[in-house]
């Protein structure tokens, strides 16, 4: 199988990991203990061992190419070993477990996935965190792989052989140019066809657009870039790295979300919106912070599948939206008023345009100037967003591992640089399960900010009365 460049997204959010702010993303199922017999950490990693070594995708690294000077592929790891990925974990708080695995970077030599089974206090329900990067994957994606662990997703895979050395095919093109020793084991050079001009000629028009819708978000980007901030109380550290996480949860029921949206119109997605907006506000006010002034900007991705027979074609195909949250409106019902307004806005104009289609500016950017610009735009996130918030699609299906029922999924969005929170929700099983990764020191209540969610959305159905 030949390898595959990242996509110019994929290569952006490769570039942009460090240390201190790995970019992977996760998820956290929480499993019903089966009363038959205890939880064993050890054999349920051996099972998502065995599982995973029959997903082709988990068997592949990221390696530099020649060609696109620069760029990255995805390429078969010669020495894959799933035992290196999958790990037990005991802690008898798996919250805490959660936060300080989420902290730590991945190996960039290997795969760039790892699931750990996290066996907490006695008779406490088990769970299973499973880390992708996000070159690797967006949220819906990381959905299919999760899901491929599951009973239910592995009874559909077949497993995966080892890798083997396949006949040297016949080299074409400008790799045949390139003497053997140069090329060398370590240089992987995709053929080359050579473009067809008739075919340069008409896609000029294209590209004319695409110079334009690029130059339209970039100017965009930079018009938000010197809007004021969200509240201090969101600025995290400036700090290259090493930043201490926490985690908190928590879990909202749909019919409550589906009576406020029936109530006074929008979208379910809306109604969490303002749900966050109302938990933020009474945070700071705990706090002892004033919520006068202006809100938080919130960066809502928007999942966007990339057309076929682009190079990188699987891989991540991202925009968003940028949203600044109400926090200062004490009434609940304005402040819906307020986020279905500016949603409204933002639909109305288009994932493709405006300051949080910033995602898509990567592909006007050639392989080697990524490298060079990561830090720059690792740097300078804050000046664009205070908060991500992403609602990460889920199947509504009962789901088991190893026989034991899977109640609860929390995801974790990755957090940037100079950011302090990141807020991810799936819904599975009429719950809406919100997972909130935070900056420690900047932020280290965020169990505080996770009970206000549910005081905001009782504050929200007393309004609907």
């Amino acid at each position: 199988m030949a390898d595959e460049h990242l996509s110019p997204l994929d290569l952006a959010f490769w570039n942009l990991d460090s240390p201190g702010h790995p970019m992977h993303l996760g998820a956290v199922a929480v499993f019903d203990r089966d009363p038959e017999r205890p939880v064993d950490a050890d054999g349920l990693a051996a099972l998502l061992t065995a599982r995973a070594e029959a997903v082709p995708r988990m068997r592949q690294r990221v390696k530099d190419v020649w060609y696109g000077v620069g760029g990255a592929a995805w390429a078969a790891d010669e020495h894959f070993d799933a035992r290196h990925h999958v790990h037990a974990v005991r802690r008898a708080d798996a919250w805490a477990a959660v936060a300080e695995l989420m902290s730590r970077p991945m190996d960039r030599h290997r795969p760039p996935w790892e699931v750990y089974v996290i066996e907490g206090a006695p008779d406490a329900p088990f769970r299973v965190l499973v880390k992708l990067h996000h070159a690797l994957a967006d949220g819906l994606r990381a959905v299919e792989f999760g899901a491929a662990l599951l009973d239910q997703g592995a009874r559909t895979l077949t497993p995966s052989p080892a890798p083997v050395s396949a006949p040297a095919a016949p080299r074409t093109g400008a790799e045949a140019a390139v003497p053997a020793q140069v090329r060398g084991p370590g240089i992987h050079l995709p053929a080359l066809p050579l473009p067809d001009p008739r075919q340069v000629v008409a896609s000029l028009p294209d590209r004319v657009r695409e110079a334009g819708r690029a130059l339209g978000i970039g100017s965009a980007v930079l018009r938000a870039s010197l809007d004021p901030g969200g509240p201090a109380a969101l600025g995290a550290a400036w700090t290259p790295g090493g930043a201490e996480r926490r985690f908190a949860t928590a879990s909202l029921d749909v019919d409550d979300l589906h009576r406020v949206r029936k109530t006074s119109g929008g979208t379910v997605n809306d109604v969490v919106m303002a749900v966050v907006a109302g938990a933020l506000r009474r945070w700071m006010e705990a706090r002892g912070d004033d919520p006068a002034g202006p809100g938080p900007r919130a960066l809502i991705p928007v999942a966007r599948r990339r057309r076929r027979g682009v190079r990188g074609g699987r891989g991540n195909r991202i925009s968003g939206y940028l949203l600044r949250l109400p926090v200062g409106e004490p009434d609940p019902l304005a402040r819906l008023r307020d986020v279905r307004a500016g949603m409204d806005r933002n639909k109305d104009a288009g994932p493709d345009t405006g300051p949080g289609a910033v995602a898509l500016l990567a592909d006007s950017v050639p392989p080697l100037a990524h490298r060079f610009a990561a830090p720059l735009l690792a740097a300078s996130a804050r000046l664009l967003f205070d908060v991500l918030v992403t609602n990460v699609p889920m199947l509504d299906v009962p789901l088991t591992l190893d026989g034991c029922r899977m109640t609860e999924l929390y995801p974790i969005a990755p957090l940037a640089r100079g950011q302090s929170l990141a807020v991810a929700c799936s819904t599975y099983r009429r719950r809406v399960h919100i997972g909130l990764l935070a900056d420690a020191e900047s932020l280290p209540d965020a169990d505080t900010l996770a009970a206000a969610l549910h005081g905001a959305l009782a504050e929200l159905l007393d309004a609907c009365g």
